[in-house]
């Protein structure tokens, strides 16, 4: 380093995210706390760490609700759950994130995989995507019972399976429903979508977004702004909840994407719940309160559906 280079210069600044010095430096400026895997006391839920691949250090958090772990019992739902973050802070192991699919995976009894991608600015998008779609590849090889993973091979049921994901986590679980039906995705059968609190732009792009996905096609990228998508009908599920919050700036974008759902033709069902007087994610910081716990609610009930026919 030229040592007349000032390393606290700051390049890039995007509170309250992160920041990038002149050195190449990254700080993020929250969402950098974690905790380790555990068995959890009240429920009983279980977990634990697994490495995908070593090359990208794509890993997950795995959870196991307490159930019997006998070769006789039957086969739970399983959950591949995709954090937010605005693609570039918190992580499956973060307090809230652990909290949370914990909590999803003992309300609604499911085997649940907590995708640990590869993160903005480190790491633009569209790797976030790749790095999901990779971990999804992962998953469905162990539909055979054959796997690396024997939580997996032992008690997922692979012919219900449901993808969901918080703000910049919807997005990309959109993406991953959206591929899966245009591109075909074998081993598994994605029965529903739950996107919560989407982030699906804001109308025109913003400096954060136009510097973590330099290469976006513009506001109406379909990664992005899937709403206007003509592959929308293609969408690799049958079933959808919308979830957004009254007070949220992301509402109207959430609203947009059910509205053009329900009018693609695509073939399944959609549905849309709105919480009143709430903001973004406040399930993640108030996960405690009335309107949280209904909300987990709904996500268990909507995780135990069947596939339509």
């Amino acid at each position: 380093m030229d040592p007349n280079t000032n390393s606290n210069e700051v390049a890039h600044d995007f509170p309250p995210f992160f920041r990038v010095y002149k050195d190449g430096r990254v700080e993020r400026l929250l969402g950098t706390e974690t905790v380790p895997p555990t068995t959890d006391p009240l429920t009983g839920v279980q977990s634990k760490d697994i490495t995908i691949s070593p090359e990208t250090a794509l890993s997950a958090r795995l959870f196991l609700p307490n159930t019997t772990t006998s070769a006789v019992a039957h086969k739970l739902p399983l959950l591949i759950y995709i954090h937010g973050g605005a693609f570039c802070v918190e992580s499956p192991f973060s307090p809230i994130y652990h909290n949370y699919v914990s909590s999803v995976a003992a309300e609604a009894n499911v085997v649940a995989v907590s995708i640990h991608y590869r993160r903005a600015p480190e790491h633009p998008l569209p790797i976030a995507y790749e790095d999901t779609w990779a971990a999804m590849q992962w998953v469905a090889a162990h539909s055979k019972g054959d796997g690396p993973e024997a939580w997996l091979n032992d008690h997922a049921d692979f012919e219900r399976v449901f993808l969901a994901g918080d703000s910049a986590g919807a997005n990309i679980a959109h993406s991953m429903a959206r591929r899966a039906g245009v591109d075909g995705l074998l081993g598994f059968k994605i029965v529903g979508m739950a996107i919560v609190h989407p982030y699906f732009g804001s109308g025109e792009p913003g400096k954060l977004i136009e510097f973590i996905f330099p290469t976006m096609s513009g506001p109406d990228d379909p990664s992005i702004y899937p709403a206007p998508d003509p592959k929308l009908r293609s969408l690799g599920c049958s079933r959808v909840l919308v979830i957004v919050a009254e007070k949220d700036e992301l509402r109207d974008r959430g609203w947009n994407y059910y509205e053009s759902l329900r009018k693609s033709g695509w073939g399944g069902v959609v549905e849309f719940v709105e919480t009143q007087g709430e903001n973004h994610v406040f399930h993640l910081f108030n996960p405690n309160c009335d309107k949280a716990l209904a909300l987990l609610k709904q996500m268990a009930s909507f995780l135990n559906q069947p596939a339509l026919p």
